[in-house]
């Protein structure tokens, strides 16, 4: 437990001075609250060996006063000192986390982690801020407590002392065991927490599939499954504490007994006065209070232990590497983007072998390929979402691992296939690609990307609130809004992964409009699978199951009897491709 405590205290930061201080407080607040027995142990004495008088009867009262008074203002400096802290100490570790994950490789929010992430922000953290500082000062007040208790014993007889310190030793062993199973089912308490989050994030977003495919039994009954696991998680829990606190709670009965038998025994023996039999009546049924009410708060103690395991395991997430010093030239030479013997993989499986291609400046590229094929692969290393296993990728003659990654994501924009839009104005959503630029600016850009009309034709115009992911737009005036974000970077190359796949041909034929204003004297890479977009392509690449199989022009691939070609007789005849019959 004091281990606990510790690792708790190791996160305090900067908070930590203020806490240690305030132990310091709770440590004489302790003293203070046990101090009216001990005067009513000397008053006691004082009448047995009918030694008190009025000025000794003032001075006792005096000293309840001042102790009542110092108790009270030591429990005030204590709170005072720790009260925030939690709140401060997690509101920092949050924004820690939040820059850590910045960092992270786009593969951690792929496998599996996003319930994860949002268990520990939204219980994990939650649980620890609301309970560490009120559980820690009063474990340590517990602690203080305790060894003022035993103390006084000693002072009353060496030999209820040392029982007293034996039979504490006895409860402590006990309650190591106690403490391994609540770690256990800590544990599992938590993973369930998290399973129980990444089910309810599952069930919201999946929401409008379940109803399509009337499987609202089947998966409400998945959520429901959940809930009810969680439920018998935290019985279980309550459950494995219960008869190690009966086991103790017969340990604390027993030594009082000891205790008091031996002090009878001492009594009767004439090694102890009948005023020091009566401190110890006095003391020995609160003598184990603070162990009593320490091990009863341990539970809160091993679930935090569970709760700081979790936010560590995602600080020891690996982060991306961004140690570059060197900058893109500001002027484009004759490799604006270039790719040598790239390989790369997720985990042991490699997706991608040995890809090598140039991209001349104001050219472009268009990738084609099926499903999985690697396409969004190649534009994902581009852009260092993820690091690629080995090889080489350079924007203008410079090795992008070399490249701050601020000013690589400056240097390039992204359109992508499912586009997310915050729950914010329309405006700040198109201004958050340049945040210093002009109201005209926005306007502008949102113009270019052929969304102004239906913008003014809101109720709000710029300033109505779209809804979380811009559930209140269509697809295509989703994807707009995501065009002029780009229109308004005004970076030297854009990606385009399959920007129009998933439209209607009325809001196809506006995206071109708007992708025709965007790729201005840019550099182009394209994912698609319309013809008439990747036609005019300087370059193709066809990609099949992780490799360049074809390359060329549309002219040029179509005078081989190759999978693109196969690719635009199918496209034509508006057919699906299946590369692997290809």
């Amino acid at each position: 437990m004091i281990a606990l405590m510790s690792r708790i205290l190791s996160i305090s930061g900067k908070y930590k001075k203020n806490i240690y201080l305030a132990f310091v407080f709770s440590f004489f607040k302790s003293m203070l609250a046990k101090m009216p027995v001990f005067l009513a142990f000397l008053c006691f004495e004082a009448f047995y060996n009918q030694t008190m008088h009025s000025q000794m009867c003032l001075w006792m009262g005096i000293g309840l006063i001042a102790c009542v008074l110092l108790q009270t203002l030591c429990q005030n400096l204590s709170d005072r000192l720790q009260s925030a802290s939690g709140y401060q100490i997690f509101a920092d570790m949050r924004m820690a986390l939040g820059k850590h994950l910045r960092h992270m490789p786009m593969g951690y929010f792929t496998e599996g982690n996003i319930g994860k992430i949002s268990s520990v922000l939204s219980t994990d953290m939650v649980f620890i801020e609301e309970n560490c500082m009120t559980t820690i000062a009063n474990m340590m007040n517990y602690l203080f407590s305790q060894i003022i208790m035993i103390i006084f014993m000693c002072y009353l007889n060496v030999w209820l002392g040392l029982t007293s310190v034996i039979m504490a030793g006895i409860v402590i062993l006990v309650a190591k065991k106690m403490e391994r199973d609540s770690f256990y089912h800590s544990d599992i308490r938590q993973e369930q927490s998290e399973n129980l989050t990444e089910a309810v994030l599952d069930h919201i977003e999946g929401i409008g599939i379940i109803k399509t495919y009337n499987l609202l039994g089947e998966k409400s009954a998945e959520l429901s499954n959940n809930f009810v696991k969680s439920c018998q998680t935290s019985i279980d829990f309550e459950e494995s504490a219960a008869p190690w606190q009966k086991r103790l709670n017969i340990l604390y009965g027993l030594s009082y007994v000891i205790i008091l038998a031996l002090a009878l025994y001492l009594n009767a023996q004439k090694m102890m006065t009948v005023p020091y039999l009566i401190g110890v009546i006095l003391f020995v049924f609160d003598l184990f209070g603070p162990l009593k009410a320490f091990y009863g708060d341990s539970a809160r103690l091993t679930v935090m232990n569970s709760c700081l395991n979790r936010i560590e395991d995602i600080f020891k997430q690996e982060e991306l590497e961004n140690n570059g010093q060197k900058h893109i030239p500001a002027e484009p030479n004759e490799k604006e983007v270039e790719f040598s013997h790239v390989h790369f993989g997720y985990g042991k499986q490699e997706v991608l072998h040995d890809i090598s291609f140039r991209l001349k400046p104001n050219q472009m590229l268009a990738l084609v390929g099926a499903s999985g094929s690697g396409k969004s692969t190649i534009a994902n290393l581009l852009t260092r979402f993820w690091d690629l296993k080995s090889g080489c990728i350079k924007i203008r003659g410079v090795d992008i691992r070399e490249i701050p990654l601020a000013e690589l994501m400056d240097h390039m924009s992204m359109v992508f296939q499912r586009v997310y839009l915050f729950q914010d104005t329309i405006y700040h959503n198109i201004a958050m690609a340049r945040p210093d630029a002009s109201k005209e600016e926005v306007i502008e850009a949102a113009k270019k990307a052929r969304c102004y009309d239906f913008i003014m034709a809101l109720p709000e115009g710029f300033d109505t609130i779209v809804g979380e992911g811009g559930a209140s737009l269509s697809g295509g005036e989703k994807q707009r809004i995501s065009i002029a974000r780009c229109i308004l970077k005004d970076t030297p190359l854009i990606i385009l992964d399959e920007a129009t796949a998933s439209v209607d041909a009325d809001n196809e034929s506006y995206i071109q409009e708007a992708i025709n204003e965007l790729v201005k004297g840019k550099t182009l890479i394209v994912i698609a699978h319309r013809l008439n977009t990747i036609q005019s392509a300087d370059q193709i690449l066809v990609i099949d199951q992780g490799r360049i199989a074809e390359s060329g022009t549309h002219q040029m691939l179509m005078t081989q009897n190759g999978i693109y070609r196969q690719f635009v007789s199918l496209r034509e005849r508006q057919q699906p491709l299946n590369l692997k019959e290809a």
